[in-house]
């Protein structure tokens, strides 16, 4: 019964969208397409729009008076039941708007709150939708409700009695407050979930709505997820198992898809499911290449990663729907912008060779090949390499352990150097009892051996793995 409400919020009503552009905004050759998309995806019928371009918002209805009159006149032409603003209002502008249309008036972010309460699925998404929604809607009970006489006294009820309004409030802040302490508990307990993953590499796909994370999740992964051609499609993180060629088994998870503005609430209120994201050991930023805003959808994401705080995680950047894209004007500049990208397509699977290889690399270059001296009596500490890393070989002598490994630097920065002696590995590999005798031997009889040639070759220097080829901030891409 709640998911029928739901989707009787928006569904089925005629719309006319609203879009204001500011001095600042980028240049659009169609202002209003993502608002129509979100309309569509919240299940209204779009019959109308309109575009203003102003210096700043008025104050009092946003668009200002004689817009407010042109746009009555398109609500009243086409009888459209609700106006939905592709910015976000202060209360006040939207009730001084519903005074004046007389119609149900939605800002960019009560839309988006609408999609996300109809596509929530899980206990945890209905949580976090929740809560958006009550933050959102708190500073904005007051033109929620006509009846502020005061309460009905009787026996026993004498005093000065409470606005419904101060009720509803009391009531709102209560169930956020115990909203919140539900979503702490989730937090934890998915914080867990995470953490219990660790011994093995995993890589979190994210991008802007409709980008086709899923289905590429689904192509490499045959996972099965909801893959839709509509925005948010997928609010619930997915993790699934996928064998990279060349490599081995790694976790691969698809999370909630990114939008221009993303309300701060609800970025808050899906923290947990983000912690996928937080955690990963690789993003993979997935891009619609066929959107002619491909560039400006970018730059927005990495601004949603920068503010939940993973903005210096390794990235790679792939752009998805090439089979759609090439015969597109911008298709060059944009692979020559980010010269780094991996060009797949989802849906026939062009690229995924490269993809393969790429994310081989990546995953590896956080790899390190050690050396290890241990305790004969330290079994823990070698089966703890054995769990996090690839043990490539052991050579037992009276008193230690000589271990050659290749381990996640991660993990190996866990080691107590207390309880081992750890140096880069040596191609050459351990030697035996025996060379080390004889090397033993020759420098006593050849004195004239230089210090250089007899060191030990397990300390010489290792070069440190290079970094990620990670790609460009856009922002600093956009100043070209």
């Amino acid at each position: 019964m709640q998911d029928r409400k739901k989707k009787e919020q928006v569904s089925e009503e005629v719309a006319v969208v609203v879009r204001v552009q500011f001095p600042d905004d980028p240049v659009e050759l169609d202002p209003v397409e993502e608002i129509h998309g979100l309309a569509e995806t919240a299940g209204a019928i779009v019959m109308g729009s309109m575009i203003q371009r102003r210096e700043k918002p008025d104050t009092t209805t946003y668009i200002g008076k004689g817009k407010v009159a042109e746009l009555k006149e398109l609500v009243e032409f086409h009888a459209a039941d609700v106006v939905l603003f592709d910015n976000n209002l202060s209360p006040a502008q939207n009730r001084n708007l519903e005074n004046e249309l007389k119609v149900k008036v939605l800002d960019r972010t009560e839309v988006i709150l609408d999609i996300f309460a109809t596509h929530a699925r899980t206990h945890e998404a209905r949580l976090a939708v929740e809560l958006a929604q009550l933050e959102y809607a708190l500073p904005r009970l007051k033109r929620m409700w006509t009846h502020l006489s005061r309460l009905k006294m009787g026996v026993g009820m004498r005093g000065p009695g409470e606005k419904q309004l101060e009720t509803d409030r009391r009531l709102v802040e209560k169930r956020i407050h115990d909203l919140k302490d539900e979503l702490h508990k989730v937090e934890k307990r998915k914080e867990r979930q995470v953490n219990s993953r660790r011994g093995t590499m995993t890589v979190s796909l994210v991008g802007y709505t409709n980008a086709g994370k899923s289905t590429l999740m689904n192509a490499l992964t045959n996972a099965e997820v909801l893959a839709a051609d509509k925005l948010f499609a997928t609010l619930d993180t997915r993790t699934r198992r996928w064998q990279l060629p060349q490599w081995g088994p790694i976790l691969l998870s698809d999370t909630v898809g990114f939008i221009r503005d993303l309300p701060h609430s609800l970025i808050a209120s899906f923290k947990a499911t983000l912690e996928e994201t937080r955690q990963a050991d690789l993003l993979l930023h997935v891009a619609d290449a066929s959107n002619p805003k491909v560039i400006d959808q970018i730059i927005s994401v990495y601004d949603v990663l920068r503010e939940i705080g993973v903005e210096e995680k390794d990235t790679l950047l792939v752009l998805n729907k090439i089979d759609q894209a090439r015969e597109l004007p911008h298709y060059n500049s944009l692979l020559e912008r980010y010269s780094n990208a991996v060009a797949v397509s989802a849906k026939t699977g062009d690229g995924f060779d490269k993809l393969h290889t790429v994310v081989g690399d990546a995953l590896s270059r956080s790899f390190q090949n050690v050396d290890i001296e241990m305790s004969v009596s330290n079994g823990r500490l070698l089966a703890y390499l054995a769990a996090k890393g690839d043990i490539k070989s052991t050579q037992y002598r009276e008193d230690a352990i000589l271990v050659h490994c290749r381990i996640p630097q991660k993990y190996l920065g866990r080691i107590d150097y207390d309880d081992a002696i750890i140096t880069p590995h040596n191609a050459a590999g351990w030697k035996t009892d025996q060379e080390i005798a004889a090397e033993s031997q020759t420098a006593t009889e050849f004195d004239s051996v230089s210090e250089t040639e007899s060191d030990n070759p397990l300390v010489d220097p290792v070069i440190p793995p290079t970094e990620i080829e990670s790609v460009a901030d856009p922002t600093e891409a956009t100043q070209d």
